[in-house]
C-alpha cells in the first residue's frame, strides 16, 4: 500500500513542466541577433558599418509583408466565418504591418543617406513601399468608421483583401523598373543569398526575432481586441417576502361530509 506522501509524489510528476512563454523566446532569439549583427558579423568592403542597418531593415520589411500576409487570410476567414477574432487578428496584422513598414521606411532613408548622399529619392522601391504604407493606413482610418460590427468587419474584410496586391508590387519593384535600391537579398530569383555566410547567419536571426516578436504583438493584440466571451451569469430564482401569509391547505372532504351535503340539498 502506497504512503500518502508517496501517492502526491507521483501526482506532482505528472503534471506538465511549464514550457518558456514566447517573449522569454523571443528576447533571447532577440540578444543572438544583436550579437552576431554588430560583434560577430563583419562590416561589409564596400558601406562600411552602415551595412549594419541591414539587420534591422530587411526583417523589418519582411515581417510588415507576413502582417500584411495576415490581414490577407484573416480577412477570407471573416468572410467564410464572420467570427470576431478573425476581424481582430485582420486589424492587429494591419496596425503591426504599419509600423514594421515605418520601422524600414525611416531605416532605409538613413541607409540611403550614408550609401546614396540622400535621405529620399524617387525610386521605385521607394516609392511603392510609401504607397503601401498609406494603403494600409487608409486601412486602419476605414475600419474606424461608423457602422454595424459585422458591417464594418465584411467592409474591411474585401478591402485587406485588395490592398494585398500592393505587396508584391513592392518585392518585385527592384527587379521590374531600374532602380537604385540593391535586389532582394532573400528570396531571389537564383535562389542564392550573395552575402557572407556570418552576415547570412546574423541576417537570419535578426529575421528570427523580428518574426517571434511580431507573432508575440499578434497574440496579445486580438486578445486586447476579443476577448474570450464569458458565459451569462445563471439567474437565481426569486424568493418570496418574508411577510407574505402562507396559503392555508385546502380541507380534506371525507365520506360523511358528501352524506350531509347530500341531506341538506
Amino acid at each position: 500500500m502506497a504512503m500518502p506522501g508517496q501517492i502526491r509524489s507521483s501526482n506532482a510528476s505528472r503534471r506538465p513542466r511549464r514550457r518558456p512563454g514566447l517573449g522569454l523566446v523571443t528576447g533571447v532569439v532577440a540578444l543572438a541577433a544583436a550579437v552576431l549583427a554588430l560583434a560577430v558579423a563583419p562590416p561589409d568592403a564596400l558601406q562600411g558599418q552602415s551595412q549594419r542597418l541591414m539587420y534591422v531593415h530587411v526583417p523589418s520589411a519582411w515581417t510588415a509583408y507576413c502582417a500584411f500576409a495576415v490581414v490577407l487570410a484573416a480577412s477570407v476567414a471573416v468572410l467564410l466565418r464572420r467570427g470576431p477574432r478573425w476581424d481582430a487578428l485582420a486589424r492587429a496584422g494591419a496596425e503591426l504591418g504599419v509600423g514594421m513598414t515605418a520601422l524600414a521606411i525611416v531605416e532605409g532613408s538613413i541607409w540611403g543617406h550614408e550609401v546614396w548622399g540622400v535621405w529620399w529619392t524617387w525610386d521605385p522601391r521607394l516609392v511603392t513601399t510609401a504607397v503601401l504604407l498609406l494603403l494600409y493606413l487608409g486601412y486602419l482610418t476605414a475600419r474606424g468608421l461608423p457602422g454595424a460590427p459585422e458591417r464594418v468587419a465584411r467592409r474591411s474584410a474585401w478591402l485587406g483583401i485588395a490592398l494585398f496586391a500592393q505587396v508584391p508590387v513592392v518585392h518585385f519593384s527592384v527587379l521590374w523598373w531600374r532602380t537604385l535600391h540593391q535586389p532582394p537579398t532573400l528570396l531571389r530569383p537564383d535562389l542564392e543569398a550573395p552575402i557572407a555566410p556570418m552576415m547570412l547567419a546574423a541576417l537570419l536571426t535578426s529575421l528570427a526575432a523580428f518574426m517571434l516578436a511580431g507573432a508575440w504583438f499578434l497574440r496579445r493584440r486580438v486578445v486586447q481586441l476579443a476577448p474570450a466571451e464569458q458565459p451569462a451569469p445563471v439567474a437565481a430564482p426569486a424568493e418570496a417576502p418574508e411577510d407574505t401569509p402562507a396559503k392555508a391547505p385546502a380541507p380534506v372532504r371525507t365520506a360523511s361530509d358528501l352524506v350531509l351535503t347530500r341531506t341538506s340539498a
